[in-house]
């Protein structure tokens, strides 16, 4: 784990090295934070990165979400999970499927991203299969606008998971 003070201090390719995932696959997020350092703290710097997410364009907040993986998906099976997801989607049991488990998940896979057109997101910390599968068949009712906003806040909250394992509190 490192300090603030660290990251304020690095250059911009040692920056967008250490937070280029951050936000899953989308290191634009971390080379337009880089310029607004220095940040205060942990919180300062995430609800920079946030900010810079909630402006870009649509086509970009929407290819952001595009680029995260299923739960338990292709990118599991394959092993091409970044470390991060890996981390994240096993620490929720997400590897441990049953048959059923996985035919459930992958059928609301293919039903949410056929819906939405980007894959389904939510921050697996602290929660198990089941609370997850249950959240996949919810919130496919939403409408687009809905899950829209309810995928980039569950981005959101991963992206903060993610510093929190980066970065030293104050």
């Amino acid at each position: 784990m490192i300090r603030i003070n660290f990251i304020n201090d690095i250059d911009a390719t040692g920056f967008v090295d250490l937070l280029g995932g951050i936000f899953e696959h989308s290191p634009w997020v971390a080379e337009r934070a880089y310029m607004l350092r220095p940040f205060s703290s942990l919180a300062n710097l995430h609800e920079a990165m946030v900010h810079i997410v909630r402006q870009a364009p649509f086509e970009m907040r929407l290819e952001l979400l595009r680029q995260h993986p299923e739960l338990a998906g292709r990118e599991a099976a394959a092993g091409s999970l970044t470390a991060a997801s890996k981390r994240e989607q096993a620490g929720a049991g997400l590897n441990q499927c049953s048959a059923g488990e996985l035919a459930r998940i992958e059928q609301f896979n293919e039903a949410y991203a056929e819906r939405f057109g980007f894959p389904f997101i939510i921050a697996v910390a602290g929660l198990d299969k089941q609370q997850i599968i249950a959240s996949m068949e919810r919130r496919l009712e939403n409408s687009p606008e809905e899950e829209l906003a309810q995928a980039i806040a569950e981005v959101e909250k991963i992206a903060l998971l993610r510093l929190d394992n980066l970065i030293l509190p104050q």
